[in-house]
């Protein structure tokens, strides 16, 4: 039987979603952070049963459960509203099905191959010359044009929206200190983040090299940097999902390893699902 979470169940919850971690870093920190009452666009409302089912205020489905009990959690969403999912793949692909929202005009609707890695085992490339620095104000314009370029790249936000969402997610980024941008010989060359972060690991996000910095290492460089920093603060491993060929080359050669793909799907309008 399926059920709402109470916040009672947030222990359970958060055990069950620090054992499938890979696929639930979303849910979990957002958890963490909100708990179950929280008015934040982050803050989660949960169903339990042989797994979890996490929708977010703002409209975000993050499966944690076995890909044969999807009906039965669709089940539980009839008369939401949502804006998109997230999660494994194996999960979110039958959910949607289930929902019968496979057929909705998307902005986005990929899977992206999984990597993690144990942060012992993180490969250091040549750092020379180059500097990992904290987002300062005098860095804002650079950095709203690339999470401008990003938006419009590889979330597929209409150019009409995406200076506003850009400047809301620098906005988060900045108190929570969650990116950092890469500089060689002093020149800005790539962003890198954590887009989700847990005392014993974090999740990669929202990497970005400008288009005439590209090919060069500087994504995995930024990112290896980012790690190395926060492996000194005890972070033992981190997540990531690589949104290209080029890229997965570059986070395997700093030492992860292939995990499962993860679904992304991003609605172009909000759907309803029916009651």
């Amino acid at each position: 039987m399926i059920r709402p979470a109470l916040p009672s169940d947030q222990s359970a919850l958060e055990s069950h979603l620090l054992a499938h971690v890979e696929g639930a870093m979303f849910p979990l920190a957002n958890l963490r952070a909100y708990g179950f009452t929280d008015s934040h666009p982050h803050a989660m409302r949960f169903w339990l049963g042989r797994g979890a089912l996490g929708l977010s205020q703002s409209g975000m489905v993050m499966p944690c459960f076995a890909p044969q009990d999807a009906p039965a959690f669709a089940a539980t969403l009839k008369g939401e509203t949502l804006t998109g999912l997230i999660g494994p793949a194996d999960q979110t692909r039958p959910l949607i099905r289930a929902l019968g929202l496979q057929d909705a005009p998307c902005r986005v609707n990929k899977d992206e191959p999984g990597f993690e890695l144990v942060l012992d085992r993180l490969i250091l490339p040549d750092t020379q010359d180059y500097q990992l620095r904290s987002i300062t104000p005098t860095d804002l314009p650079q950095i709203t044009a690339w999470r401008i370029a990003y938006h419009l790249e590889i979330l597929g936000t209409p150019a009409s929206e995406a200076r506003q969402l850009a400047e809301q997610d620098i906005a988060h980024w900045l108190p929570a200190d969650s990116h950092r941008i890469l500089f060689h010989n002093d020149q800005p060359v790539a962003l890198t983040g954590f887009n989700a972060r847990l005392p014993e690991i974090v999740q990669i996000g929202g990497v970005y090299t400008p288009p005439e910095r590209r090919a060069q290492g500087h994504a995995r460089r930024a990112v290896a940097l980012h790690l190395a920093e926060a492996r000194k603060q005890g972070v033992a491993r981190a997540v990531l999902f690589a949104a290209s060929d080029k890229a997965a080359r570059a986070y395997a050669a700093i030492g992860f390893s292939p995990r499962a793909a993860m679904a992304l799907v991003l609605f172009q309008e909000p759907q309803k699902v029916p009651l």
